[in-house]
């Protein structure tokens, strides 16, 4: 039985004073479900120290082991700070900073050497939903690293399904819609995807949340806004139960 995860990407937001408000705020008494926390870089210590009941994931990290990489933080950096996950290809990674998939995919396996278990991000964006391509899309982000992985490597994943349309905008896709692309994704990940996590990321909060977990093929969410708010994180996370 897939154990359900919630993870807060609190993206570039945040204090060492909203740090410190959010954790000793944020209630997880009962819950069931894996929960994780990403904040940015430089509160990976605070939070590390001060989180109870969920563990420690980080929003990126480099390609390179080390070297003369200005700016970039190392896999086995990350796990100086006991951090466990890592979201890679995030949408707005890809969009922003123009990852495309060869790099997320290196980011990928980086990740896995020094035992971090990636958050991989897929989806489409409005103009490929239109126009048909949704699915075409998820399976050649999904295939840059499916075509490079073992079975014990994929068996070291967490999948996050975040139609890029959906993302800070107020708008989720339908249950049933989401459903559609889990299942794909599922199928497309072979005999091995039954016991792979698959999570929803698109404007989810507590009032949407149950009828998302609720399908079959979702397991957890990539919450993005609403993790800022620990009272409602927390609602989601019991709602994953």
């Amino acid at each position: 039985m897939r154990t359900p995860l919630v993870a807060a990407n609190w993206k570039m937001n945040g204090s060492r004073e909203f740090a410190e408000q959010f954790l000793a705020a944020l209630d997880l008494e009962g819950v069931t479900a894996e929960v994780v926390v990403c904040p940015p870089f430089p509160y990976l210590a605070q939070v590390a120290e001060k989180v109870r009941g969920a563990v420690l994931g980080a929003q990126n990290l480099s390609k390179e082991t080390s070297g003369a990489f200005t700016g970039e933080v190392s896999a086995a950096m990350l796990r100086d700070f006991d951090v466990r996950y890592v979201i890679v290809g995030h949408s707005e990674r890809r969009s922003l900073y123009g990852e495309g998939d060869e790099l997320v995919a290196d980011k990928f396996f980086a990740a896995q050497r020094e035992g971090l278990t990636p958050i991989l991000c897929v989806g489409e964006t409005l103009q490929e939903r239109e126009a048909g391509q949704a699915l075409s899309v998820i399976a050649r982000q999904l295939q840059a690293v499916t075509g490079r992985a073992s079975e014990d490597e994929l068996q070291r994943v967490v999948i996050a399904y975040e139609p890029v349309w959906a993302i800070g905008t107020g708008k989720t896709a339908s249950p049933e819609q989401a459903q559609e692309v889990h299942h794909f994704i599922r199928e497309q990940l072979g005999a091995k995807g039954s016991g792979i996590r698959l999570l929803y990321g698109g404007s989810v909060k507590s009032g949407n949340a149950a009828e998302l977990f609720a399908q079959p093929d979702i397991d957890g969410a990539l919450v993005g806004g609403a993790s800022l708010d620990a009272d409602e994180f927390g609602k989601i996370c019991r709602t994953a139960a």
